[in-house]
This record gives C-alpha cells, sequence and structure tokens, in this order.
C-alpha cells in the first residue's frame, strides 16, 4: 500500500484566498488520486491552516483512503471544552509533546517542524520571505521534503 503523510502550514494572513483556495484543492485532490492512502497533518492558527483543513474536508468527502489529523501545539480552552465538536471535523486530534513543552510564542514552529519531521509531503503557503512560517519552509527545504508551495 502506497502510504503518504502530508502536511500543512502557512503565514497567519495570506492574500488572494480565492486563487490559493482553488490551487490547494487541486493539490490535495492530485495527492488523494497518486496515493492508496494519506494521513494529512493540519494546524488551526492561521487562515491558511483553516482553509487546509476545509479544502481537505471537501477533497475527502466520502474518501475512505483518508486520514486527517488536527496537530495542536497544546492544550487549548477551545479543544478541551468542545473535543466533540473537533472530532466532528477530523479524524483524530494530538498535543504535540514538544511544543506542548514550550515556550508558547515558540510552539507553534515547534510543532510544524514535529508535522514535516514526520511528512512526505509539505503543502505550504509562503507569500513572502520572513516570519515563523519562511523559517519552516527553509527547515523543510533543509530535510529535502517534497515541498508544494501554493503562495
Amino acid at each position: 500500500m502506497n502510504i503518504c503523510t502530508v502536511s500543512f502550514f502557512g503565514h497567519r494572513k495570506i492574500e488572494n484566498i480565492s486563487e490559493i483556495e482553488e490551487k490547494l484543492f487541486s493539490v490535495v485532490t492530485d495527492i488523494i488520486k497518486n496515493h492508496d492512502y494519506v494521513k494529512f497533518l493540519v494546524g488551526r492558527e492561521g487562515e491558511f491552516d483553516l482553509l487546509a483543513s476545509s479544502v481537505i474536508s471537501k477533497a475527502t468527502a466520502g474518501n475512505h483512503n483518508t486520514y486527517t489529523v488536527l496537530v495542536l501545539p497544546y492544550m487549548k480552552a477551545g479543544y478541551r471544552d468542545h473535543k466533540k465538536n473537533y472530532l466532528y471535523c477530523y479524524n483524530e486530534i494530538e498535543i504535540c509533546e514538544k511544543s506542548a513543552m514550550a515556550y508558547p510564542k515558540s510552539a507553534i514552529q515547534i510543532r510544524n517542524k514535529t508535522m514535516i519531521d514526520r511528512s512526505d509531503i509539505v503543502v505550504c503557503c509562503i507569500q513572502h520571505k520572513s516570519g515563523g512560517a519562511y523559517q519552516t519552509f527553509r527547515y523543510a527545504e533543509n530535510l529535502n521534503r517534497h515541498i508544494i508551495n501554493i503562495g
């Protein structure tokens, strides 16, 4: 079985959301078509993360060969108080151990790097060469991950 793990990250704010959404849908559907089983690792921190979750949900509707994991950087009140609602949107929710012990400002980047470490493909939305998302992109490059930047 051809199993593929895909992680997603991008800038907190993104430009041209509808254009990015179209590109993202195309990328996600191509990944699903080209692999027997796909595991998606997503966050929930900014516009791109939320867009990725939405697109994955649309692209995987009725597909039993995909699995979506929300990877939280630390325990969040929203998840703690509404776990049942989160499980409606994701197959699994996990809290990244490495980032849960870190200072909150660095936790998201640590979580993203941990997701990249587990991934075969990295889908990102990098629209400028600065910030945590860009640093995470450079990390993925250094690991020679297959990167698809739709930014």
